[in-house]
């Protein structure tokens, strides 16, 4: 219900869907080249990652794949931060798509489809 309530300018930043256990972060951001992401994963929250203008790719690893910590897990911002593994899925998204990520999935979103470009997105986070 809320990603069909978006109106054409929403806030950036987050949004309360139901307090901690459900809400959205929406973004504004120039996508990056691929050397410079790492991959993501969390522990309590499953991301929703939701396109509603441009396009980006999102590369997918299963974490047990993954051997390179660049950043160990913080319990405030349930992250942790891999490098990037040559063996990973990309997944390309156009707005209107969506993937969802648990935390078994290492995912390096916001990378470049071509030349670097501005994508405009929805983060909805879903406690487990």
């Amino acid at each position: 219900m809320f990603l069909a309530q978006l109106s054409e300018a929403p806030t950036l930043g987050r949004h309360e869907i139901a307090g901690d256990e459900v809400f959205a972060l929406v973004q504004r951001h120039a996508t990056k080249r691929v050397e410079e992401a790492q991959f993501e994963v969390h522990r309590r929250y499953a991301d929703i990652q939701c396109i509603l203008a441009g396009r980006e790719v999102i590369h997918w690893a299963p974490l047990e794949s993954l051997d390179r910590l660049t950043m160990p897990y913080d319990a405030g911002g349930d992250a942790a931060l891999y490098a990037m593994d040559s063996s990973s899925t990309a997944l390309r998204q156009r707005a209107g798509e969506f993937a969802v990520f648990f935390p078994p999935d290492a995912h390096a979103p916001s990378c470049a489809w071509g030349d670097p470009a501005e994508v405009f997105k929805v983060v909805v986070k879903v406690k487990l």
